[in-house]
């Protein structure tokens, strides 16, 4: 069975290839958007990301307008904010949906109760932890922050 590392995602850049460059490492995949409430957890999550790719860490942001429309930009557009705003540094995708007829490969793996944490995406900035062998770990709902206790001792145990 295929894991998250063989999904074909392609990146924000327009690389065909975004999660094949991260096989290896303990990863936190993060569907996102820029008009949110919780669009401040970019400033947390580009934090985390720098702090722990020496060990093999990384954030993945999948860009979302799923949820009251609140990534409504291009591609260009995103990068623009993320990084003027925020200075983000991890690897984004093109925009995605997470739920729905039209969910994309990676969602449904990570929601999968095979192979996932079952369940529709509640909202933006829900967060899944995945390990180097490409299997999910855990899931985390949009309120939990970048920095909450639980989440930072997963991504310990994970590395």
């Amino acid at each position: 069975m295929a894991g998250f590392y063989d999904i074909a995602v392609r990146s924000i850049d327009g690389l065909p290839d975004l999660l094949g460059g991260l096989r290896g490492k303990v990863v936190l995949a993060v569907n996102v958007a820029s008009q949110c409430g919780l669009t401040p957890q970019y400033s947390g999550l580009e934090q985390l990301h720098r702090e722990l790719r020496e060990h093999d860490f990384s954030v993945v942001a999948f860009p979302c307008n799923q949820f009251g429309a609140q990534e409504p930009g291009s591609e260009s557009d995103i990068v623009q904010f993320c990084q003027a705003k925020y200075d983000v540094s991890f690897p984004m995708s093109v925009k995605v949906d997470v739920n729905g007829a039209d969910r994309h490969p990676v969602y449904g793996f990570l929601t999968a109760p095979a192979t996932g944490i079952a369940g529709d995406i509640t909202w933006n900035f829900e967060k899944f932890l995945i390990g180097r062998d490409g299997r999910v770990l855990k899931r985390y709902p949009p309120a939990t922050k970048p920095q909450d206790s639980g989440l930072l001792q997963d991504i310990s145990d994970a590395l």
